[in-house]
């Protein structure tokens, strides 16, 4: 059905171009007739114009098909220019040729006798200047559509597989997360385990929630925000059996706003880094606020803790840790210059942690 219908579109275009080259010249000679007193040439005319324009459109399909069997380049036009020119000779004589007998057959057929094509030698030389202008115009214009389409067709397989490279960077990177969040993972399970067995065992049952809900969405690289927070509560119920009490985490988030889509995982490692250097020296609580609001067509997600915050060298580079590397490259792979991610110590103590994502959802960008 597609290859039909291409077919067809290609059958309009060649009709409408040489139907409006018809009346283009017809509206020519014929007027040309009137204003020099020639009456009575509308019937002749129209079949000379529309012969002519059609027959030459039967040939501009073997006129394209030779453009396209013997490209010009800029290394073979020495030795094809020489082809164009005897093919522009061949052509010539047979648009002529097939211009005499078309127009002696529909004149007979309308009943206007013989048509006088004059003497046949000259003709040919008269139509050949006439045709050569045409052919030229008509090989340019397909050698310009061939460089355009193969052009944009380059394009198009490069956009392609740059969105390719991108999509597989971002898998590599999202596979990169769950070692590193394993493996921080087991550590802190294996810093309890002896000292509450309990707690432990609780821990690794959360874990495996974790990776079960993960395994399910690892193929998508945004979710909603309401499961990206249902994945970081996850993670705190691994973590709040070692800390207990000492652990504590506000989330606020704007209503309405629960469908929009954010990278998968990208709360955790934030958390994550809130929770490994937050924690005060001399209670050992970590307080820890995560707000979500939509600002300005934008969705803007903050982590902060009220810990010592953070060192100049860290806020220097965003993405220290694996954890926060990972997520600093998948926000640039996923949004370009379209995000921000800061962080910062905050007006009143700790460090802040802020991205900012174009606001969207499954329905589309809004």
């Amino acid at each position: 059905m597609g290859r039909l219908s291409s077919r067809v579109a290609k059958f309009a275009v060649w009709f409408g171009a040489f139907t409006l080259i018809f009346l283009l010249v017809f509206s020519y000679r014929y007027l040309g007739d009137l204003a020099t007193g020639h009456s009575g040439t509308l019937s002749a005319r129209l079949i000379e114009e529309l012969t002519g324009s059609y027959t030459w459109g039967l040939l501009f399909l073997l006129v394209l098909k030779f453009s396209r069997r013997f490209r010009i380049d800029a290394r073979n036009w020495p030795r094809r220019l020489p082809a164009y020119l005897l093919a522009a000779v061949v052509f010539s004589l047979l648009h002529t040729t097939m211009m005499a007998l078309s127009r002696q057959a529909v004149f007979r057929l309308a009943g206007m006798g013989e048509y006088d094509y004059g003497i046949m030698p000259i003709r040919y030389l008269m139509e050949m200047a006439n045709y050569l202008l045409f052919y030229i115009i008509g090989v340019t214009l397909i050698h310009l559509y061939d460089h355009y389409r193969e052009s944009r067709e380059r394009e198009l397989r490069t956009a392609q597989l740059e969105a390719q490279l991108a999509q597989a960077e971002l898998q590599s990177l999202q596979s990169q997360i769950h070692p590193h969040f394993l493996f921080n993972a087991l550590n802190t399970i294996s810093s309890v385990v002896y000292e509450d067995p309990r707690a432990a065992d609780t821990m690794i049952a959360r874990l495996s929630d974790f990776l079960r809900h993960s395994i399910t969405a690892s193929r998508r690289q945004e979710v909603t925000l309401q499961e990206e927070l249902n994945f970081l509560n996850l993670y705190l119920d691994i973590m709040r059996p070692r800390f207990e009490d000492r652990l504590s985490v506000e989330i606020e988030v704007e209503p309405g706003i629960n469908d929009a889509l954010t990278p998968r995982l990208i709360l955790q490692p934030l958390v994550e880094n809130s929770i490994k250097y937050a924690a005060d020296p001399d209670s050992g609580r970590i307080n820890i606020a995560i707000k979500a609001a939509r600002e300005n067509g934008s969705l803007r997600i903050e982590v902060r803790d009220d810990g010592p915050g953070l060192a100049a060298s860290f806020r220097d580079v965003p993405g220290n840790g694996v954890g926060l590397a990972n997520t600093a490259r998948r926000l640039e792979r996923l949004y370009g210059r379209n995000h921000e991610l800061a962080m910062r110590n905050g007006e009143s103590g700790g460090a802040m942690v802020s991205v900012k994502l174009p606001y969207h959802t499954d329905g589309g960008r809004e």
